[in-house]
């Protein structure tokens, strides 16, 4: 992407997992803005220090992109991560900050709205849908006020199982059609990981796990 001077980005992006045509559509929303480059990266490069400012991550695969936020976030913790996808629903957003997003667009974002985002992200706020944000901030203003462990948790191997899907905001269905197993089985799994940790309900559980405030071993 070329600029119209010399001067370098102030803001420079990093586009990870997104198709060729999808970058060059934010080429084309970027070209008026000097102030922005854009670049499609493999994650290696994206985990390089202070190479980027913010990097971009299309959700494909929700485990595999929010434990790739979670690694970027992990070597990084103040890139700023933006994630697009095709998903609306309330738990996918809502996993995707947990596990380290500052910001998370559709597919369908206007030109306007991508701009709006990234100088949202940039100034340090979260962009999500409103009713979205509003959710959050319910669930963990409701979440349980006995403080956290934080202390080393030991888990089976099924209970880090449950907890990598419940953190991809799979319903407790899909947990089950994944692992094979029933769905009431899902539930008391998610009930005796709630007091094992301390907290109230799965969306805080995610939030424990996708921002690694635990410390998580295998049982012998």
């Amino acid at each position: 992407m070329t600029h119209s001077d010399d001067r370098p980005p102030r803001l420079h992006i990093g586009l990870l997992d997104f198709e060729p045509l999808r970058v060059a559509g934010f080429e084309s929303v970027f070209a008026d803005e000097p102030r922005i480059a854009v670049e499609r990266i493999p994650e290696a490069k994206a985990l390089a220090d202070g190479v980027f400012d913010m990097v971009m991550v299309s959700l494909g695969n929700p485990v595999e992109t929010f434990e790739t936020l979670a690694r970027l976030r992990a070597a990084h913790s103040k890139l700023r991560l933006v994630v697009m996808g095709i998903e609306s629903d309330e738990e996918t957003i809502i996993s995707a900050i947990a596990a380290g997003a500052k910001g998370y667009l559709q597919v369908t974002a206007s030109p306007e709205q991508v701009m709006q985002c990234i100088e949202v992200v940039e100034a340090g706020s979260i962009w999500a849908p409103r009713r979205v944000l509003s959710a959050f901030v319910d669930r963990m203003l409701h979440s349980s006020e006995k403080p956290v462990l934080r202390h080393h948790f030991k888990f089976t191997g099924r209970e880090r199982e449950v907890m990598r899907l419940l953190i991809a905001a799979r319903s407790n269905k899909e947990i089950a059609d994944t692992l094979g197993i029933e769905e009431r089985t899902v539930k008391a799994y998610v009930a005796r990981l709630m007091r094992k940790v301390g907290v109230e309900n799965r969306i805080a559980l995610s939030i424990q796990v996708a921002t690694r405030t635990l410390v998580i071993s295998d049982e012998e």
